[in-house]
């Protein structure tokens, strides 16, 4: 398959270009379009057998959610089966945004969009361009993140390119993703709401509609093979680059000097290590591909960088990764959760 490539600018939006994105979508096809998050990978997500080419494009398990995406509020409507006051309290302050609202689906949507479950995720992107690709496709759009099952997600058309070329039919290159982390999961079918996925939107945030909200205990844990994930990423492995990642946590003196250790260890066993360091902690290694994420006191920099950063050790070759841990609060809940999955959950505690 030619998979097109098109350049959207953000500023100056070419209505026909981003019609023939909407075609595509509307006749079963797949594209790949930036939201503020992560690229996403598109599909009709009334379609079936356009969301079965999703699974196989990105080698996804079947029984992994999908996200479906809208472009204006009216649209939720006949995608679920009521909502509650809580959700639209949520929705009205939150969206467009980094916010995915769980709810009952109603019957137009398939069964394979939802991996079986009676609940659907709906979120309404930020992102200028994602919302016109999805208005002009005039259907609703499952969008998970634009990679290979299991790699970091791309925030930038080269990284979609790189895992997705010659598999769909369009890739829309426009704006880098200023989030970086997908969005946050709010599950509005049992009150009170709970999170299943954290993202950009935090808790904190989330807090200011309603005080009981609260993180599901099982993101920062590895589950058991029998878990029925009701939110993507709450079950696989993810955002793993090709070498192992480890993390090293604890008092951040005592990190360093840990992961000068083991990286001493390990080229004195030929292998080449990268680590992913801060900005604060970037003279201390040496002898390594060192990556600084950014500062510790703008953790949003920081979860921007993640993925770019796991993709960027791959493209140096290296061996194996020794990460920085970070304080599981903010947004640092949700590089925590993405960085304990890349790793496998491979943590040393100093």
């Amino acid at each position: 398959m030619n998979t097109k490539v098109v350049n959207i600018d953000e500023e100056n939006i070419n209505k026909l270009e981003i019609e023939e994105c909407g075609e595509i979508l509307r006749n079963g096809g797949l594209v790949a379009f930036p939201t503020e998050t992560v690229y996403g990978l598109g599909a009709n997500a009334l379609d079936p057998n356009a969301i079965k080419k999703i699974f196989e494009v990105k080698g996804r398990p079947q029984d992994n959610p999908l996200i479906v995406h809208i472009s204006d509020f009216e649209d939720i409507k006949p995608l679920v089966v009521d909502i509650p006051e809580i959700a639209n309290k949520i929705m009205n302050k939150f969206w467009p945004g980094p916010l995915t609202i769980i709810l009952k689906k109603s019957s137009i949507i398939p069964s394979v969009t939802c991996a079986g479950l009676d609940s659907v995720g709906i979120r309404m992107p930020s992102s200028n361009i994602a919302r016109q690709i999805i208005r002009a496709s005039k259907v609703p759009i499952a969008g998970p993140s634009a990679n290979i099952s299991g790699r970091p997600s791309p925030t930038d058309a080269e990284r979609c390119i790189e895992d997705l070329n010659g598999k769909i039919e369009c890739i829309v290159s426009g704006e880098k993703c200023n989030v970086g982390v997908e969005s946050t999961i709010v599950d509005c079918t049992t009150y009170p709401p709970c999170i299943l996925r954290p993202g950009g939107l935090t808790l904190e945030m989330l807090k200011s509609i309603d005080d009981n909200i609260y993180i599901d205990s099982a993101i920062m844990k590895k589950c058991d093979k029998d878990f029925k994930p009701k939110a993507p990423g709450m079950k696989y492995k993810h955002y793993a680059p090709k070498a192992p990642v480890k993390i090293i946590q604890g008092d951040l003196m005592k990190t360093t000097v840990k992961i000068n250790e083991m990286a001493r260890d390990y080229i004195e066993q030929n292998k080449v290590v990268g680590i992913m360091a801060t900005n604060e902690t970037l003279k201390e290694y040496n002898n390594a591909v060192v990556i600084s994420l950014g500062s510790r006191e703008e953790m949003s920099s920081i979860a921007r960088n993640l993925f770019e950063t796991l993709r960027s050790f791959d493209d140096n070759k290296v061996d194996i990764i020794l990460s920085e841990a970070f304080e599981e609060e903010g947004i640092g809940i949700a590089v925590m959760n993405r960085l304990k999955k890349s790793a496998g959950f491979d943590i040393i505690k100093v």
